[in-house]
């Protein structure tokens, strides 16, 4: 895919986008209890794949400035598989399941490795809880904030 100007417009927008909504809820987004406001983006590679790009880079910001090297790769890593599939989705709310899913089997697994006392069920209680926060950013606040755009026509802009 050839990228133009506009798409490394709307991939910029998304990625500062992300990293702002980011910051003041820093303190809750990040660790084995979180919820990340701006992984409601993670539905804008519905409307367009150069989201794609902006989510991934907005995340891998954000974990370079607020959690550690591991979540900079595995955490980033996972919001780019989960971004790319939501790209494929033909269904908004098909679109939301691959952020909360991927998010809770890796996030939930690399925050069980990095304990000092993992253990199954501490692993089921991280990624239960990843997959709770995901959830609810995910289908609360990233379809109605989807569908907006849609109904706005905003969404022509970003292809």
């Amino acid at each position: 895919m050839r990228i133009s100007v506009k798409g490394i417009t709307t991939s910029a927008v998304i990625a500062a986008a992300y990293v702002v909504l980011t910051l003041p809820f820093a303190s809750v987004a990040f660790g084995p209890v979180q919820f990340r406001a701006a992984e409601a983006f993670t539905l804008l590679p519905f409307l367009s794949p150069y989201a794609i790009y902006g989510v991934f880079i907005g995340c891998f910001v954000s974990n370079m400035l607020f959690s550690t090297p591991i979540d900079m790769i595995v955490g980033s890593l996972a919001t780019l598989a989960a971004a790319f599939l939501t790209y494929k989705c033909k269904k908004i709310y098909i679109a939301a399941v691959p952020p909360v899913v991927i998010n809770a089997l890796v996030i939930g697994t690399m925050l069980a490795v990095m304990a000092d006392n993992f253990t199954p069920p501490l692993l089921l209680s991280y990624m239960g809880s990843i997959a709770l926060s995901q959830f609810i950013v995910c289908f609360i606040l990233g379809i109605p904030l989807t569908k907006l755009l849609q109904k706005y026509k905003i969404d022509k802009y970003m292809k």
